[in-house]
């Protein structure tokens, strides 16, 4: 059953534009729906709100009373809506992974807004994977390989990441080679335990095992944990560059970075339809590429 206040909604769009045709096209829908909604509406008044001419339609003395009644509050509700309307084409919501969002992306929001004074951006720092399809986010910077069916991603950057350990996690073992060596080890992870396995992904190693061991919530806990024996760490280096030169970590793990384990904007196509979200993502991808 068709709510009541989208029945009156209809009632107030026919009633202005005289024709059933032209109502529908200015809700997006069908003239059939809104004959229909129209007569759904009269059952419940018991009367006729609307009579038929040969170039539309017209109000009846019921249908003149209840327009004198709903007009003056529709378009109060279509101000408020319009208003809302333009304050969400100039919002944009931004969501990313706590790290990314302090050493990256927050240094850098004050010269987007010198450049796009107009547009708001609202970030949502989280290492939760949030649903771009059901959550009023615009817009993720997200890590990973770049597979998002259903939605739009652009590779952004790909910041190396690298392989530390303690020397006494190491001693006495065979040096490590190749990515697949790595699995001989305990492995250290943040809360989303994404990171090993897309490493091992890109490097094309099949290792179902390697969302196991110890996980925090945060990057130096990590760092913590290699320092004291418990795995092998896979960090930026500016997280561990006290700990190397050192010499209570060093790189476990050297050779070429996966380009495709990177960092992407990623929107629902629809989302992208707005003018700001595209500016934003525009404005990223400029500013990653001045860096390279």
């Amino acid at each position: 059953m068709i709510r009541r206040f989208a029945l009156l909604q209809t009632f107030v769009a026919v009633a202005r534009a005289g024709k059933m045709k032209q109502a529908a096209h200015e809700l997006a829908l069908t003239p059939g729906a809104v004959s229909q909604r129209i007569r759904q509406l009269e059952e419940v008044a018991g009367r006729r709100l609307f009579t038929r001419t040969s170039t539309g339609v017209e109000l009846s003395a019921a249908g003149e009373a209840m327009f004198v009644a709903l007009a003056e509050p529709f378009q109060a509700i279509e101000a408020v809506d319009k208003e809302l309307g333009a304050l969400s084409s100039r919002r944009v919501t931004v969501s990313t992974v706590p790290s990314f969002a302090a050493t990256w992306l927050v240094p850098r929001l004050a010269m987007f807004g010198r450049l796009y004074p107009d547009i708001e951006i609202a970030v949502e720092a989280s290492t939760r994977p949030v649903d771009l399809k059901r959550e009023p986010i615009d817009l993720a910077i997200r890590h990973g390989l770049g597979k998002y069916p259903g939605l739009e991603s652009t590779w952004l950057v790909a910041p190396e990441l690298i392989v530390v350990a303690s020397t006494d996690l190491l001693k006495n073992r065979a040096p490590l080679r190749r990515p697949a060596d790595c699995l001989a080890f305990p492995l250290l992870h943040d809360l989303n335990r994404q990171d090993w396995p897309l490493w091992f992904e890109a490097h094309g190693v099949t290792a179902p095992h390697a969302k196991k061991g110890p996980a925090f919530s945060e990057s130096h806990l990590i760092v913590r944990a290699a320092v004291a024996g418990q795995g092998l760490a896979l960090v930026q280096d500016i997280y561990v560059d006290d700990d190397l030169r050192s010499q209570r970590l060093v790189k476990a793990l050297t050779g070429n970075w996966p380009l495709q384990f990177a960092y992407y904007a990623v929107a629902t196509a629809e989302a992208m339809q707005k003018p700001a979200v595209r500016r934003f993502r525009d404005w990223l991808v400029e500013e990653v590429r001045q860096e390279v």
